[in-house]
């Protein structure tokens, strides 16, 4: 096996980025369902300021103990309600979120024992992670999707929604430095496809074999990972057991995928599925 040289050696690493509600938390589970190895950059910007963290005090001294709640946690909705209305703010809270977040990206990519790694970061493109990458990827999605997600996700207003996309950079900016774009207009089978063709192309150009979960072989069964494609199986199953209660489909399987694992057992030429949260 032969990876690309990289600022990481031995590691074909995929910066994913877009705009909010843009699909990029699904996408990074799609490829960690594939085998990659992912992280949520924007998640670990949270933990940066959490209370005993590097950035917790750094970011009580810029902005005022207002922030901070009776848990003494800093409260994140009145800091984001602080930053996205003021440009200068959020600038401040960047420089210094952004080097914490690169030391922490940085040590879980040396040690990630896959040779595919995935970091999802909406700002990814601004920083320096943009340059240390082997190939960015971008999640494309209309305004209007963009504001019915944050609507019926977040509970947002329109008015909020559409403050939150157009205080972000232009995501026309993001497709046109994408090596690979993925649009998301709301199809999970749309997007699998988009995801599977595009693992497929990188696998090929850099020689990378992609670490997939190997079976689990206990005996006479063999306990496989389900895919994607048995997202209408898993389904049917899921609205079996619930009893009508829950009537799952193929989207909310799809949309699982990388939160929820779900096992298949190949029982002569049918498999039976369980789930792991």
């Amino acid at each position: 096996m032969r990876i690309l040289v990289s600022n990481w050696p031995g590691k074909y690493v995929i910066g994913l980025t877009g705009n909010i509600a843009t699909g990029k938390s699904v996408v990074r589970r799609m490829l960690e369902h594939l085998g990659a190895y992912t992280i949520d950059a924007d998640a670990l910007s949270h933990r940066a300021f959490s209370k005993g963290a590097p950035g917790y005090q750094p970011v009580i001294s810029t902005f005022g103990k207002w922030l901070v709640g009776k848990d003494g946690e800093i409260d994140r909705k009145k800091l984001g309600n602080l930053v996205f209305n003021d440009p200068e703010a959020l600038v401040q809270l960047e420089d210094i979120i952004h080097p914490l977040v690169y030391q922490a990206t940085d040590f879980l990519i040396r040690r990630a024992g896959q040779p595919v790694v995935v970091v999802e970061a909406i700002k990814l493109l601004e920083g320096r992670l943009r340059n240390a990458c082997d190939s960015i990827w971008v999640t494309n999605a209309p305004e209007e999707v963009q504001v019915e997600r944050l609507v019926r996700k977040r509970g947002l207003t329109r008015d909020q929604a559409l403050e939150r996309i157009r205080i972000q950079s232009a995501q026309s900016d993001k497709v046109a430095a994408a090596n690979i774009v993925i649009k998301n207009t709301g199809s999970y089978e749309s997007l699998w496809r988009q995801v599977n063709a595009a693992w497929k192309k990188i696998s090929r150009a850099s020689d990378t074999v992609p670490v997939i979960s190997r079976p689990v072989v206990s005996g006479d069964f063999s306990v496989q990972r389900g895919r994607p494609r048995d997202s209408e199986s898993i389904a049917r199953l899921l609205t079996k057991l619930s009893k009508g209660k829950r009537k799952a489909a193929s989207e909310d399987v799809m949309a699982d995928f990388g939160d929820k694992a779900y096992l298949a057992l190949p029982v002569g030429r049918s498999e039976r599925f369980g789930v792991l949260e």
